[in-house]
């Protein structure tokens, strides 16, 4: 979650959750100016052993009993250019991460989202952002 003007500990108030991870509006960037960011809230699953849809589901088990808090705070956060969202960002090739050193990891390709997660995204007002990167070195670059 983001918002110009809510900070990180208030809606943690409001949630009763605690968050993984938090921004502060104006912290990323000091010189020459303070260029404004968002304050941020977010709760995060980087285990790479588990497919997309199975971390999206270890997300949202953490914030589903806080449904009805999250669609109450969503609107605010809205109203000044913030909101929700569930961001998905995978990379493929990447030679910088451990890889799975068994046969029978789970296939990277292809994920679902089901009803329960669709209708969490569309109960709370939750935008959903997909990111998929390719850091296999191009061949003009070898």
């Amino acid at each position: 979650m983001c918002s110009e003007h809510i900070p990180a500990g208030e809606m943690t108030s409001q949630l009763g959750i605690r968050p993984d991870d938090v921004s502060v509006r104006g912290s990323r960037f000091t010189e020459p100016t303070v260029i404004p960011v968002s304050h941020s809230w977010k709760i995060v699953c980087r285990e790479p052993e588990l497919r997309v849809d199975e971390q999206i589901a270890h997300v949202l088990d953490r914030l589903r009993l806080r449904t009805g808090r999250t669609a109450e705070l969503v609107p605010r956060l809205a109203a000044d250019g913030g909101g929700a969202v569930l961001h998905v960002v995978r990379y493929f090739n990447d030679t910088d991460q451990d890889q799975p050193e068994t046969s029978d990891a789970a296939n990277p390709f292809g994920w679902h989202l089901d009803r329960n997660v669709l209708y969490f995204l569309i109960t709370v007002g939750a935008k959903l952002d997909v990111d998929e990167y390719d850091m296999a070195l191009d061949e003009d670059t070898k």
